[in-house]
C-alpha cells in the first residue's frame, strides 16, 4: 500500500502543480501585465525611456516556472527538453541557477568524455544507446541558426573490459542483457585479445568484452557548449548564483497504511547572487535538482531526510562528492591509434588522448583510499604508488611513459547503488532530481534530461522507464545495482 502511496501526485504533471499560473494568473497574461505597467511608469517619467534606478540584469527574474539548481550538461539537458517538448512555444519559462559560471570544478568538464553501452542493467543500456544517437547526431538536436555547427570530436574506439576468472560468468550475463538492448558487443577469448591487441598483457584475464559500435568518447566542454548556447536561443534563462533557501507549503496526509506523512510544495526559491550578500526570491512551480555532487546539500535545504530516522520522511538522498584523479602521460611505444578506453579488472583504466602518443587514465581507490573532497589538489603519489603499478602490468609498454599533466574532478556518488535518481521526491512534490550518476552522468545525459522533462510534462516516464531510478527505493530499500562501474 504504501508503494501505491509513494506515487500520489506524481501523474498530474506540470499543470496539476500550478505550472503557468501567478497567484491565478496565466505565465503569458502575467508578462503582459509587466510590460503594462512599465509602458504607464515609462510616461510619466521625464524623458519617456525605460531606466531602472540601478542595473538588475545580473539578477534572477521574480519568477519562473521552472528553476535548475546546476548549471552543467545535465541541468542544460532537462532545460533543452523542457523546452523542446513544450506545447506551445514560448510557454514554459525556465531559469537555470549555476554558482560557477567558469565550470572550474564541474564534473562534466573535468570526466574522461567517454560513452558506451557496457552496463550491467537495461535502463542504463538503453540511456545510452539513445544518447550517444543524440551525440552522433548533435547538429540535428543542436544547431542554431547563423552559428557554426557544433564538432564534438567523438572518437568512436570502442571499450574493452577485461574480466578475471572470477568475474567471467558475469560479463557473459552483463553481454547477454546488452545485445539484448540492441548494443553491439563482442566477447573475446584470451587469444583473440592477443591477436587483436598485441600490446595486451593477457595474464590473469579470462574473457573480454569489446564495443563494435557508438562507444568511444568526446569532448565535454564542446558539448556543455553547445547545449549552453542551444536553449539560450530558446529562451532559458541563465543566473550566477548560489540557491540558499527553499521557502515551502505543507499538507499532512495519511497513507492507506495509517501513516501520516507531510506534503511539502516549494513555491519560492532564494538565489544569492555572485558578490553579494542579498537574495533574491523566485517564486516557481517546479525545481529540478541538477547539483550534481552538491546535490545532496541541495535536498537538505529542502527539508530531505529531516525526519525520523527508518521513515520515508528521514530518508536522505545518498549522492555525496568523491573526488577522483585523471593523469595525462606520454608514451611513444604506447597502444597507439586504434588502442580503445580500456577498463582493467583491477580497476585502472586509461584511453587515447589526441594523436600524440598521449594518454589519460586513472584509477579509483579502495574505501581505505578514498581521497578528502574538500579540495581538487591531485596526488601524484597514488599514479606512482597504485595506478602505474597496475597499468604497466596489463600494457608493459608503459613502463617507459612520463607523466605530463594531471587533475582531479568530483563524481555525483550514490552511496546506496552508484546509480543515478531521476524523477520527483515522493514528499517534497515538485523538486525533481537528475543526479547521483557516479561517474555515468556525462553520457547519458541527453537521455535523462528527456526523462525529466516527460515526467515533469507529462507526470510519467514514456520513453525509457527509468521507475527503478525513483527516489523512493531508498526508503523501499530496493537497490538498482549497477556493476560495471568505473
Amino acid at each position: 500500500m504504501l508503494r501505491r502511496a509513494l506515487w500520489l501526485g506524481w501523474g498530474r504533471g506540470l499543470l496539476g502543480l500550478g505550472l503557468g499560473t501567478r497567484r491565478g494568473v496565466s505565465t503569458l497574461e502575467w508578462d503582459g501585465k509587466v510590460s503594462e505597467i512599465k509602458k504607464k511608469i515609462q510616461s510619466v517619467i521625464p524623458g519617456g525611456a525605460w531606466n531602472p534606478l540601478y542595473d538588475t540584469s545580473h539578477l534572477p527574474p521574480e519568477h519562473s516556472d521552472v528553476v535548475i539548481v546546476g548549471g552543467g550538461v545535465l541541468g542544460l539537458s532537462v532545460a533543452y527538453w523542457l523546452k523542446r517538448l513544450e506545447k506551445q512555444r514560448g510557454a514554459i519559462k525556465v531559469l537555470v541557477v549555476e554558482r560557477d559560471h567558469t565550470y572550474s570544478q564541474a564534473s562534466t568538464v573535468l570526466s574522461v568524455g567517454g560513452i558506451r553501452q557496457q552496463f550491467s542493467l537495461p535502463e542504463n543500456i538503453q540511456l545510452s544507446l539513445f544518447s550517444v544517437e543524440f551525440l552522433r547526431n548533435i547538429n540535428e538536436y543542436l544547431a542554431v541558426v547563423d552559428d557554426p555547427p557544433l564538432d564534438l570530436q567523438f572518437n568512436p574506439s570502442g571499450y574493452l573490459f577485461l574480466a578475471s576468472e572470477k568475474g567471467a560468468a558475469t560479463m557473459e550475463n552483463n553481454v547477454k542483457v546488452q545485445r539484448q538492448e540492441g548494443a553491439k558487443v563482442c566477447l573475446m577469448s584470451p587469444e583473440q585479445l592477443r591477436n587483436k591487441f598485441p600490446w595486451i598483457n593477457t595474464e590473469g584475464v579470462a574473457l573480454a568484452s569489446y564495443g563494435l559500435e557508438n562507444e568511444g568518447w568526446f569532448d565535454p566542454w564542446s558539448l556543455l557548449q553547445g547545449l549552453r548556447r542551444k536553449v539560450q536561443s530558446m529562451g532559458v534563462l541563465f543566473c550566477q548564483g548560489e540557491v540558499t533557501r527553499f521557502v515551502s507549503s505543507s499538507d499532512r496526509m495519511e497513507t492507506p497504511s495509517g501513516e501520516e506523512v507531510i506534503l511539502k510544495k516549494i513555491h519560492e526559491v532564494h538565489v544569492k547572487v555572485d558578490h553579494s550578500q542579498e537574495y533574491q526570491p523566485v517564486e516557481c512551480a517546479i525545481v529540478v535538482n541538477t547539483a550534481g555532487a552538491w546535490s545532496g546539500q541541495i535536498a537538505e535545504l529542502a527539508g530531505i531526510g529531516k525526519g525520523p530516522p527508518g521513515t520515508l520522511q528521514g530518508t536522505k538522498l545518498p549522492v555525496e562528492p568523491r573526488k577522483r584523479y585523471v593523469y595525462l602521460w606520454h608514451c611513444p611505444q604506447g597502444p597507439g591509434l586504434e588502442a580503445p578506453l580500456l577498463a582493467d579488472p583491477s580497476g585502472a583504466y586509461f584511453r587515447r588522448d589526441g594523436l600524440g602518443n598521449n594518454y589519460l587514465g586513472g584509477c579509483s581507490p579502495t574505501a581505505e583510499e578514498e581521497p578528502d573532497p574538500g579540495n581538487l589538489e591531485v596526488d601524484h603519489d597514488f599514479f606512482q604508488d597504485k595506478v602505474w603499478p597496475l597499468l604497466a602490468q596489463r600494457v608493459p609498454a608503459f613502463e617507459t611513459l612520463k607523466v605530463k599533466s594531471a587533475w582531479a574532478g568530483y563524481y555525483d556518488y550514490n552511496t546506496f547503488d552508484q546509480n543515478g535518481v531521476v524523477g520527483p521526491h515522493p514528499l517534497v512534490v515538485n523538486m525533481y532530481f537528475a543526479t547521483g550518476f557516479s561517474g555515468h552522468g556525462l553520457q547519458q545525459a541527453p537521455a535523462v534530461g528527456r526523462a525529466v522533462a516527460e515526467m515533469v510534462l507529462e507526470g510519467h516516464f514514456q520513453t525509457i522507464d527509468l521507475s527503478p531510478f525513483l527516489f523512493s527505493r531508498f526508503y523501499l530499500g530496493e537497490k538498482a545495482q549497477e556493476h560495471c562501474i568505473i
